[in-house]
């Protein structure tokens, strides 16, 4: 099986969720990939939909390689065992991380502007992406969201590693898949139509399930 896109994908991803019984949850997509695919499941549960920003530390010279990740207001997490295998140094690790603080920065104001996050306390979250190979961009994204102390979190993926579903549900993360490979090999290899999602249309998307009564984007 393989998705058509992330809209299709997320209408697939949103029975998974509908069947997990939450009551008046938050959709927090993780831009960008995670956006369209949130958009829908928000549209099926007819849920404020908002982002929930994180980034991935691409390795030096690797970018494709994460070597850990950060989100907004968390510390952020770091694979030692790929850094140590990699001999990624200190300062190389800080200045990846430096730079990955200003996108982040960068993508919080782009989306949000000067509305701030709901308060997430006793909320419950469906946190949604596109996808998760080694999951270390949910990870720091969960850990962060935490410290919000939410009623209860739900990870909804379309398509997730199986080990990787497995290592998160170990550690007390609630995940909803649509899809559990074990060779997952890419996550755009799930998908027949994987382009990036630019952030024009994350702010789209984020405008229409704000205001429901206007034409939803195509």
């Amino acid at each position: 099986m393989k998705f058509h896109d992330r809209r299709q994908a997320g209408r697939l991803l949103a029975q998974r969720v509908a069947a997990a019984g939450l009551e008046r949850p938050l959709v927090l997509a993780l831009p960008r990939g995670g956006v369209p695919v949130g958009y829908e499941v928000a549209q099926a549960l007819a849920a404020p939909l908002e982002v929930f920003v994180a980034r991935k530390l691409g390795a030096p010279h690797r970018p494709e390689l994460g070597v850990g990740a950060i989100a907004e207001g968390g510390r952020g997490v770091i694979d030692e065992h790929t850094v140590a295998s990699l001999r990624v140094s200190s300062d190389e690790l800080d200045q990846i991380i430096a730079s990955e603080r200003r996108e982040l920065a960068r993508r919080v104001r782009r989306y949000r502007g000067e509305r701030a996050l709901p308060d997430l306390t006793g909320r419950e979250l469906v946190l949604v992406d596109d996808g998760l190979a080694t999951g270390v961009t949910a990870r720091a994204a969960i850990q962060a969201l935490e410290q919000h102390a939410p009623g209860r979190l739900v990870l909804a993926v379309p398509v997730c590693a199986r080990q990787t579903t497995e290592r998160l549900m170990r550690a007390g993360t609630e995940v909803v898949a649509v899809l559990q490979p074990d060779n997952l090999l890419a996550v755009g290899a799930w998908y027949d139509d994987f382009g990036q999602t630019t952030d024009d249309e994350v702010i789209e998307l984020l405008d229409a399930a704000a205001h429901p009564a206007a034409p939803h984007p195509s």
